[in-house]
Order: structure tokens, then sequence, then C-alpha cells
């Protein structure tokens, strides 16, 4: 089985796709729910850090040590339970990797099929690679 990553609008191959993950903070206008099979925005860039590396304030290389640090950051305790504390996504991370040794998921985004320079990619190397 594999985590692989694609185009949101490259063409849908239900048996070789799997689980299709969106994986972007915007769901966008025009982007009808038969694309995905689930949307989570939580494992997007922070629009801040997709706006700095669009503009050119920061570099491909710092854009994902941000995106890293987003998503595996702890969120800290809970304000309105002192005992019970948020771990981020790294729980998130953790179930894809799970899924995807039992069958294919695929990870989308609204970049072109041919973009290097794109979060899923990053997103899929850091499921690959990390212990949860």
């Amino acid at each position: 089985m594999a985590l692989k990553t694609k185009s949101v609008w490259t063409s849908i191959d239900a048996k070789r796709d799997g689980l299709r993950i969106l994986a972007t903070r915007s769901h966008g206008t025009l982007l009808p729910k038969t694309r995905y099979d689930a949307w989570m925005p939580n494992l997007g860039p922070s629009e801040k850090l997709l706006g700095d590396l669009l503009g050119e304030r920061i570099s491909w290389t710092q854009f994902v040590r941000g995106y890293k640090m987003e998503l595996l950051s702890d969120a800290g305790p809970n304000p309105k339970n002192d005992r019970q504390r948020s771990h981020g996504q790294k729980p998130t991370l953790h179930l894809i990797k799970v899924l995807a040794k039992r069958s294919n998921v695929t990870l989308l985004c609204h970049c072109d099929e041919d973009e290097k320079r794109c979060h899923r990619h990053a997103l899929q190397r850091l499921v690959l690679s990390s212990k949860f």
C-alpha cells in the first residue's frame, strides 16, 4: 500500500488513489465534493506561512521548516480542562501513516500536478519519515 500525492484536479483513479484527502486550509468555491473523500483543513499550511512563500518573503526550505513546526507543535493545555493537552496534528498524521500501510491514501492540493514546491510533498515526506 502507499501514501501518494496528486493535484485535486488530476483525474481520479478510485482503485489506485484509495482514500483521497484534501489537505488544504481553503476548500475552494469551485471544487466539487466528488473530487475528494475527506477534507482536512488542519493539514494545510497557515495562511501567513503560505503567503510568505508566495510573496517570496521566505525560501522553500524555510517554508518546509515552518510547515513542519506548525504540524508537529503541541497546542498546549486545554484552557477549559487543565488535565487535557492538545497534541496538535500528531494524531492525525499518525492515523494517515497507519491507513497508508493498509491501503492507498492520496494527499491532495490545489497546485498543479507537476508543481514540485507544494506542501503536499512535504506532508508526504513528514508522514512517511516521522514517528508520532
